[in-house]
């Protein structure tokens, strides 16, 4: 477990019930505001992989650690975003941020201050009383991410949070997503995203691990040394781009 590691997992695997190894022997960490992306071929594991980076779905074998201390079962600290928008469409955008705060032993007005200044982060200012109906599918996607910002943190896994919006709303979105998370509001120290749009993951991450193999491994590893806002015309963006997809050939 690398020193000063947010989030780490140590040599942990995960067998299907039916007897299938999904992956082995994998080891991630992540640092202080980093923003780490995860990608690999369909099927390969990687959603599985971050369902047990969170212990939603405990590993077969190895171990995760949080700031130090061992994961041993599903924590506040460690928040989800799924890839549908997960809004309650009876709920408007404060009550369905305000759903992260039920039973922390906050008052009403506490929660209500909280989910509103949430919203104000991911740029819903004055949407608190819309209802998604209401919404674009990318405010709908802000409120997901304000819930999850608003019980407070420490990491923050992603599980293809833009591939249900259409691509100019996603795109905006990803512009802004990295200083909304790492905004000085917020108590994240760490982004996990899963993602198979490569130009999404290049836009956003310090660090890209590649999962390749049966049962799969991490195979490569790339920090990306691009200043943000970060240019698909750039010559650098698309070196690294062929370094990706180099790594994720098919291994024999």
């Amino acid at each position: 477990m690398p020193i000063g590691a947010i989030l780490s997992a140590v040599d942990i695997s995960y067998i299907f019930p039916s007897g299938k190894e999904v992956f082995t022997g994998i080891n991630i960490s992540t640092g202080e505001n980093e923003f780490v992306s995860i990608v690999g071929p369909s099927g390969i594991g990687k959603s599985t992989l971050l369902r047990t980076l969170g212990y939603l779905i405990p590993p077969t074998s190895g171990r995760v650690f949080l700031m130090g201390q061992e994961v041993k079962k599903p924590s506040s600290k460690i928040s989800l975003i799924h890839q549908s928008i997960a809004t309650f469409p009876w709920m408007t955008a404060i009550d369905n941020v305000k759903l992260a705060l039920i039973g922390k032993g906050f008052s009403q007005d506490e929660m209500n201050d909280t989910a509103r200044k949430t919203l104000e982060t991911v740029g819903l200012k004055g949407a608190e009383g819309l209802y998604p109906k209401e919404m674009s599918g990318g405010m709908r996607q802000r409120v997901a991410i304000a819930r999850a910002l608003a019980g407070s943190p420490e990491v923050l896994l992603m599980d293809e949070p833009f591939v249900h919006l259409d691509e100019l709303t996603a795109e905006g979105l990803r512009q802004e997503i990295y200083d909304i998370l790492f905004n000085p509001l917020t108590t994240l120290k760490s982004v996990v995203l899963v993602s198979h749009n490569l130009d999404e993951v290049l836009e956003l991450s310090d660090r890209v691990l590649i999962m390749n193999g049966s049962p799969a491994k991490i195979v490569d590893e790339l920090i990306i040394e691009m200043p943000r806002p970060r240019s698909t015309r750039d010559s650098r963006f698309s070196a690294y781009l062929d370094k990706i997809y180099a790594s994720l050939t098919p291994v024999r």
